[in-house]
Parts: structure tokens; sequence; C-alpha cells
């Protein structure tokens, strides 16, 4: 909606935070948008992705020769890697849950569960890992416990990337009451806990009731092999699942953990037959990137949205300011217009007052004062019509006009005023006036203003020294031109061109709307409205109208 008062003019556009904040791919940000699981991802983006998975593939490629070679067992190693998976992957999950709490979805339920999985099970694997804590590690741990954890964690968040792959999108979803959320939140992460806390037990003091992974620190058994396989099937069918259906930014960032976790998985377990070689550490460090990688995104993302989020609250707090403007400079316009008439009718109800309390009343008088009375509540209601029509259609109530007759009209009107402060007045009427097509009132409304401004222009100088010149003619073109000269104290010539702003204004008191309200129903009728002036002999004010 275009809407224009006195000069002020607002873009009303609905939805304009969808407008100014958009999305990744160009569109606007819908209700749903703010969800990672169905927001979708920008070529650039997969671009980016694809790049990043094939130069692991390249370097997982190059190590592959030498993954069986020996290194310097390194005890600080494991406790290193797990601080950051730990870190990282409840960072992310904290993060999934804060998107679950603002959009509803059972698929970022079971991701964001399975990533504390992870940050939980990593703590007993590193504590019961030989050698990072003590010669046989913690919690009660044989030598079978840190391997078992291990697979834990290897094989129950590739499951719940495949969960998280099968589910469906949550279409109809929505958040409508905080508490059932909430509740639903604790209980993942309690589940998880307890998860946790009972594969730990099982890893530790039921050691016994699980197969053999290791002989000795060092070398697995062949059992190993086939839990890997399992593995690496898993995270096959979940990028298959993901890769097949309509990828999101945040499902095209997981098939990259994938494509790592994959990538780790044949390295630590199919072509290396044990701990502390190059690829055990190479796999190992895959772990990092498996970790981090949606860590990132979430953040970039977060960041991005909370951009767009303060730009568009920025953006309703201009409009809603504009609004107010809007609203105030409406106010002020209508009081601007009908102040003149509304004086004109005190003026003449007490001068009809005046002749009541005579003991022998004029009735000539006292009928050119009623007279005046009703031409002037005339004047208020076509006030208001013009408003009305002023923000209505553009070719509403329009009609053959003649300026000269509009001109003789509004004098006549300000008859009174021009006696009471002696001011000398000629007319200059071209003899042939051709016809404008317009608005009748709000022509009138615009030389009632440029007529009356004058007037009060020329309070400024001596009574005998006030003239008022009126002409109307035709121009070089096809426009009809009426001018309006006072013998006024004029106007900075550096300040003419302000006159025809909003809330600019030369007089005491004055709300500087007239003009700019003139010069609006000016060049909506197609003319042109401007001023010139010396600044020392008056101003003269000139309205040019399409013939």
């Amino acid at each position: 909606m275009f809407f224009w008062a006195s000069g002020v003019t607002v873009n009303h556009r609905p939805g304009i935070v969808a407008v100014e904040a958009k999305s990744a791919i160009g569109g606007n940000i819908s209700e749903t948008a703010i969800s990672l699981a169905t927001l979708p991802a920008t070529w650039a983006q997969r671009r980016f992705a694809f790049a990043i998975a094939g130069t692991l593939v390249v370097a997982c490629a190059a190590v592959a020769p030498f993954a069986r070679i020996p290194l310097p067992r390194l005890d600080g190693f494991i406790p290193s890697v797990v601080a950051v998976v730990f870190v990282t992957d409840l960072i992310t999950a904290v993060l999934l849950f804060a998107y679950i709490s603002v959009d509803y979805s059972r698929r970022l339920f079971v991701l964001a569960t399975g990533y504390l999985f992870t940050a939980l099970i990593v703590l007993p694997h590193v504590l019961t890992f030989p050698g990072a804590f003590s010669p046989s590690g913690l919690l009660g741990a044989g030598p079978q416990s840190a391997p078992w954890f291990y697979m834990f964690w290897h094989c129950g968040f590739p499951m719940a990337l495949l969960l998280y792959a099968l589910l469906k999108d949550d279409k109809g979803a929505k958040r409508t009451v905080k508490a059932p959320i909430m509740s639903a939140i604790t209980g993942s992460a309690a589940f998880a806990l307890i998860l946790v806390c009972g594969l730990t037990w099982l890893a530790t003091g039921g050691a016994e009731l699980l197969p053999t992974l290791f002989v000795d620190i060092v070398h697995p058994v062949p059992i190993i092999y086939y839990l890997d396989i399992f593995d690496i099937v898993t995270c096959v069918v979940a990028l298959a699942a993901l890769f097949f259906r309509r990828p999101t930014l945040l499902d095209q960032w997981l098939m990259l953990v994938i494509v790592a976790w994959i990538l780790e998985a044949v390295l630590i377990g199919l072509l290396n037959p044990g701990r502390f070689t190059v690829g055990y550490y190479a796999g190992r460090t895959l772990s990092l990137v498996t970790s981090t990688a949606v860590l990132a995104v979430l953040l970039a993302q977060t960041t991005m949205l909370y951009s767009r989020l303060a730009h568009a609250n920025v953006m309703l707090q201009r409009e809603r300011d504009n609004k107010l403007m809007t609203l105030n400079a409406v106010v002020a316009s209508i009081s601007h217009e009908l102040r003149q008439p509304l004086t004109a009718i005190a003026a003449n109800a007490a001068t009809g007052r005046l002749l009541l309390r005579r003991e022998t009343t004029d009735t000539n008088e006292a009928r050119s004062v009623m007279d005046d009375l009703v031409d002037d509540s005339d004047r208020v209601r076509q006030v208001l019509d013009n408003f009305n029509d002023l923000f209505g259609k553009e070719d509403q109530r329009y009609q053959p006009i003649n300026m000269n007759e509009i001109t003789a009209g509004v004098l006549h009107a300000l008859r009174r005023q021009l006696r009471d402060r002696d001011i000398a007045t000629s007319v200059e009427f071209a003899s042939q006036m051709p016809i404008v097509l317009g608005h009748k009132g709000q022509l009138q409304e615009v030389l009632l203003n440029l007529i009356q401004n004058s007037i009060e222009a020329m309070d400024f100088v001596e009574p005998d020294a006030r003239r008022l010149k009126l002409r109307t003619v035709t121009g070089s073109g096809r426009e009809l031109i009426v001018q309006v000269e006072d013998s006024g104290p004029g106007i900075d010539p550096k300040k003419i061109n302000t006159i025809f702003n909003a809330f600019v204004t030369t007089k005491p008191g004055g709300t500087g709307l007239g003009l700019a309200l003139c010069r609006r129903i000016i060049e909506r009728h197609g003319g042109q409205l401007t001023a010139s002036s010396d600044g020392k002999t008056g101003t003269l004010l000139q309205v040019a109208l399409p013939i």
C-alpha cells in the first residue's frame, strides 16, 4: 500500500520482514525457514561441501598405502581428540535442542539425541583408554572396555543418522505449548544419559558378557572387522537416504559427516591392523571433522539468522516510526487546512453577535455575515472531502475547470481579510482562458493556501506597501499559469527550494504543511508549483497546470 501525507512518503509493504530478510536461496524467509531441517542448500553451499568431501577422500587415499606403518605411542593424543569431540558434540546437541524449542521436528530430536549420546559416550571411552589417565584405565576398566566404548560410539551415532534420514519431515507439526517441548527435550537428554550409563556398566562391570575385541593394547581380533563393516553399511544406507531425498542445508553437512565417518572406519578398521599407526592417527583425526562440521554450519546459520532478525527488527521499528510520522502529518495537515475556515467562522459569528446587539441592525450587513458563515462551513466540509479525494483514486471527481472562476471565488472568500489588512489587490485574468481538467475543491485549496500565505507574509510590511497581484496567463507550451505575487519581505533565495518540504515553515507558529500539500496536489494534477524571490521585495508563487 502506497501512502502519502503532506510530503511524507511511506512504502507500506505487507511482510516487510520477509521482503528485507532474504533466505539463502534468494526467497523470503518463511515461518519454517529458520529451521535447518527445512532450509534448502544453495548451489554454492553444495559445491563447497562437495569440495571438502573430495579433499577428505583424496587425503585418505594418499594415506591408505601407509596406513599400517607404526608410529610412536602418544598417550596424550586420545584425550586431546576426545576433549574436542566432547565439547563440539555437546554444543551441537544444545544448539539442535534450541532449534527444536523454536520449531518442533522429530528428525531434529533424533539427531540432537545422537549428538548428545556421542558427547557422553566419549567420556567413559577416554577414561578407560589404557595410558590416557592410568596404565589400565579408570572406572574399573578391563582391556576390552575402551574398544567397546569406541564401537558403541561408532555404531550408535550412525544409527541415529540413519533414523534421522528415514524419518519424514514434520510438515504439519507446530509448537503449541512450551512445556511439552521442554519435557520432550529433558526426556531425550535423560534417555541419552541412561543409555550411556547402562553401556558404561556393560563395558566395565559386565565386560565378561561381551566378546573380546583386542588381544592386547595394540592388536584387534577378527570380529572387530565385522563391526566396522556394520558401521560402514549403516553409514552408506544413511548417506543414500539423505542423497536421494531433497537435501536441506543440514542434510548436506550431515552427508559430509557420514563421508568422514566412513573414511575413518576404513582407515582404522579395514586397512589398519591395530593402534598407533599412520592409519590409526589419521582416522582419529577425522573424528574432529565429524564433530565440528555440523557445529560450524549451526553457528554460521545461527549468526546469519540473528543478523537477519536484527535487520528485520530495525526495519519494523523504522516502519512503526514512519507510520507514526505519517499519522502526525495527516493530523497536522487536516488541522492546518481547517484552521482557516474555522477562524473565519468564529470571526463572522462574533460579527453577527455584535450586529444582533445593536438596536438597529443593517439587514444587508447581517445577511452578508450569514452568507460568509455558510460559505466557511462549506469550506470545512470541502476540506474534509478534499482529503478523502486526495488519498483516493487519481482521477476521482476530476472535471473541466476554469481557473479564472476558481481564482475569483477564492478572492471573494478572502475579501474580509484583504480589507481588514489594507491589502491592495490587482487581478489580471487571461481573456481567453483555456480549460484544465482537475479537482475543483483541491485546486481551490491550493490557491487559498497560496493567497493566505501571501497575506500573512505582508503583515511584516507597512500597510501602504501591501500589494497582492494575481495573474492567469497561458504558457509557451500547453499549460496554464496562475501567479500569486506579494510585496512582503520575501524569502532567502538559498532557502527557496526548501519551503515545499514537509514541516519546513518561514512563519512563526506555522506547521510547514500547507505548501507541501499544495505541491502534492499540483503534481497529482500533472503540473508544477514553484517559487521565486530576491529575499527583499516579495515572493512570486506560480502554479502551472497542463491544458
